[in-house]
C-alpha cells in the first residue's frame, strides 16, 4: 500500500497543515508519529545550503548529487518520524514536531533526524500530519510505516536516512 494523504487520513493522522503555518499549541502533546510529506504540485529543489542547525559541530548540508540520490521521485511522505513521551514525560508531538521546525530555522537541534527536509526549497508549504499512538506502540508504528514505504518505493522515505525498527 502506498502511503499518502489519504492513506494516512484513513489511518487516523490528523493535521496536514503546511510547515509555516502549523499552530503548534493545537498539536497534542501526547507521544505519536508524524509525517511530512509533499503537497500537491511540489517539485524538489535543492538548496546548495541547508537551513539546518549545526548538530555536534556538524553541518547538515549534503552535497546536491547526494540529496537527488535520497529523492523518492513517484513518493508523497518525505519523512516519518515519532515523538516519545520523554523521560520526564514533558515531550510528544507538540515538542518534538517544534524542534523538528526550530531546527529547520537554523537553531541547533538534539539530534538532527529528517535533516535533508531543511535543504529543499520551500519547506514550508511541506505539510505536517499526525497520530497520537502510546509510547509502547510508536516504534512498532514507525518500522510499519518505514516497511510499507519500502515495499512500495524500494526505499525509505527521502528524510529518513535509518530504518526503524520494532
Amino acid at each position: 500500500m502506498q502511503l499518502n494523504k489519504q492513506t494516512l487520513k484513513a489511518e487516523g493522522f490528523t493535521g496536514f497543515r503546511p510547515i509555516a503555518a502549523v499552530e503548534i499549541n493545537r498539536i497534542p502533546q501526547r507521544p505519536g508519529i508524524f509525517a511530512i510529506l509533499r503537497p500537491a504540485g511540489f517539485e524538489a529543489r535543492f538548496l546548495a545550503k541547508s537551513t539546518a542547525g549545526v548538530f555536534k559541530k556538524k553541518d547538515p548540508t549534503l552535497p546536491q548529487d547526494a540529496l537527488a540520490a535520497e529523492w523518492v521521485a513517484d513518493a508523497d511522505v518525505l519523512f516519518i518520524g515519532k515523538a516519545g513521551p520523554g523521560s520526564k514525560g514533558n515531550r510528544g508531538l507538540r515538542r518534538q514536531i517544534q524542534e523538528f521546525v526550530d531546527f529547520g530555522n537554523g537553531k541547533p537541534p538534539g539530534h538532527w533526524d529528517g535533516r535533508l527536509i531543511w535543504q529543499l526549497a520551500d519547506p514550508g508549504t511541506l505539510l505536517v500530519a499526525w497520530q497520537e499512538l502510546p509510547a509502547e506502540a510508536l516504534n512498532a508504528a514507525q518500522a510499519n510505516h518505514h516497511a510499507q514505504f519500502i515495499q512500495h518505493h524500494g526505499r525509505l522515505p527521502f528524510a529518513n536516512l535509518i530504518q526503524a525498527r520494532a
